[in-house]
This record gives structure tokens, C-alpha cells and sequence, in this order.
């Protein structure tokens, strides 16, 4: 399927968003910290960037308020009901950090649990599809929640500087959840016998197999733009060890000195790179998650 590039931004930015509100609402950072108040900011930041840029994708971006109120039909509208209410209790609790220097525990809970049920609605809009098949799997959500989590530890750690043991072994122990989850995710989607074919689609394959004749349009339209990307095996295969490199290597390399080293500059400097290098992975992963997608109405093209 076409990698609309705000939806990417989108899923990234805003995962790794309320990865972080995650950690802030369980307390782990201090507080009365200057960089707690940043993590506090840049939480909300991404959080916001990543909804910004997904009004972008919206056909009529000034009548996004009426997918709201399908949230009893759509995950979609589940997510921005979600994303909404979640941001509420996280400001407070910024709030409360920057110019109180405390944490209140309920509304940290109240902030946990909404990232976390944002994050799955999230997935949720494409785990949902029976249509793509390599996404109709409950690996989906999963995937979306531990790649969340682990740049939600990796901001963590950065902010703490190479001083928080708890938050680099966690952020190392979700690093590697997400990369055990995305293998098997992978397995499946790279060895999955598509249920729809052109044969089952015209009931004629009791026949042979059925060819495409003639092409259903001279030209191209809004399925053939949106659902009939393809991208060459050989490109996925080296973005994928790009996307490998930079989500998995890269960070565990950086998690592993700062342990290492115990705190100091070098240790936070390492860190920061390390959480550069998981974005950019993530933004690769993201975008072969939509390029690879095979959607069954292309069996009709």
C-alpha cells in the first residue's frame, strides 16, 4: 500500500509520545528535575506533531471533528477520542511537574492507561483490516505497544543521562521484546498464503489459474494511487536491515555504554544518539509496514 509519509510521521512521532507519557505517568523520572520538565514537553510535543500530520492525511482536513463521533463503529475514531482525552491528564501532570515539582499518582495512572489504549487503537485501524492480510493479526498491536514502550524507556534514559540503571535495563529489555515480535510479525507476513485470490474472487479456479486479460482502467485512480504500491524485494530487504540496524543495534550499543560507563557526558551523549538512530529506525520500519501491505482489492487489477 502507498506509505503516506504524514501517516508515518504520525504512527512514529506519536507512539513514541505516549511510550514516554508512559514512563513519566509511573514516576520514574524525578519530578523536581529540569529534565523531567523537558521529557514532560517533548511528550507532548510528539504527541502533537504526530496528530497534526495525520489531519494531513484527511481528505477534508476541517471536518476531522466528525470522525469523533463513530467511536462506537470505528478505531479510527476510538484512536482520536483517545489521543484527546489521554493529552488532558498528561498536560496536568506536566503541569503539576513544571511548576509544582510533584507527581500525582492517579493522574499518572489515568495518563498510562490512556497511552497505552491510544497506542492500541492505533494499531488497531490496520490489524483490523481482513482486507491486508499481513496486518490482520493480533502480532500487530503488539508490535505497536513494544516499539512504543522501548522509545518511551530509550527518551527516558536520554533524559536521565546515563544515571537511571532501571530505565536503561528496561529500555534494553523492550528493545529486544519489540525485535522478537517483529521477527515473528515478519515470518508470518513474508510466508502468509493470501486467502483472497483472483481465483476465489471469480469463482473460477476450479478451472487453472486465472491471468488478468485487460487491465480494468486505461488509467490510474484513487485504488490503484493508495493500495497498488510496490516496492522491490531487494529495496525491502536492505531497508530492513537499515530499520535493524537502527532500531535494534544502534540503541542496544548505546544502552550497553552507558551501563557501561555509569553516568557522565559520554553516557548521555550516547544515549541521545542512541535515541536518534530508534526514530530514524522506526521510520523505516514504518514505512515498509505500509509499502509491503498487500491489499486484496488489487486482485481486481
Amino acid at each position: 500500500m502507498h506509505p503516506a509519509y504524514s501517516i508515518i510521521v504520525f504512527t512514529t512521532l506519536s507512539g513514541l509520545g505516549y511510550g514516554l507519557a508512559v514512563v513519566l505517568g509511573l514516576g520514574f523520572l524525578d519530578p523536581s528535575l529540569l529534565m523531567t520538565k523537558l521529557a514532560y514537553l517533548t511528550s507532548l510535543a510528539l504527541i502533537s506533531i504526530g496528530l497534526a500530520a495525520s489531519l494531513l492525511h484527511l481528505g477534508n482536513p476541517q471536518r476531522a471533528w466528525r470522525a469523533l463521533s463513530q467511536w462506537r463503529s470505528s478505531w479510527l475514531s476510538r484512536e482520536g477520542v483517545m489521543a484527546i482525552a489521554t493529552v488532558v491528564p498528561l498536560t496536568l501532570s506536566a503541569a503539576l511537574a513544571i511548576f509544582g515539582d510533584r507527581h500525582d499518582a492517579i493522574l499518572g495512572f489515568i495518563t498510562v492507561l490512556g497511552a497505552l489504549v491510544t497506542v492500541y487503537c492505533t494499531s488497531m485501524i490496520y490489524a483490523s483490516l481482513k482486507t491486508v492480510d499481513s496486518w490482520h493479526t493480533k502480532l500487530t498491536p503488539l508490535c505497536f505497544l513494544l516499539f512504543s514502550l522501548a522509545g518511551g524507556f530509550l527518551f527516558a534514559s536520554a533524559f536521565v543521562g546515563g544515571n537511571g540503571l532501571v530505565e536503561e535495563l528496561l529500555a534494553l529489555l523492550f528493545v529486544l521484546l519489540a525485535l522478537v515480535a517483529k521477527m515473528v510479525w515478519r515470518n508470518r507476513a513474508t510466508t502468509l498464503l493470501p486467502i483472497s485470490t483472483p481465483e476465489t474472487a471469480t469463482g473460477l479456479g476450479f478451472i487453472g489459474k486465472v491471468g488478468l486479460f485487460e487491465r480494468p482502467h486505461a488509467l490510474d485512480n484513487y485504488l490503484t494511487r493508495e493500495m497498488g504500491f510496490r516496492v522491490a524485494r531487494k529495496h525491502a530487504a536492505k531497508l530492513w536491515v537499515i530499520a535493524f540496524v537502527f532500531c535494534v543495534v544502534l540503541p542496544i550499543l548505546a544502552l550497553l555504554l552507558a551501563l557501561a560507563i555509569a553516568g557522565g557526558l559520554t553516557a548521555q551523549i550516547a544515549l541521545v544518539l542512541g535515541v536518534v538512530a530508534y526514530v530514524l529506525g522506526v521510520f523505516v520500519e514504518r514505512w515498509l509496514f505500509f509499502a509491503e501491505a498487500k491489499h486484496a482489492v488489487m486482485n481486481y487489477y
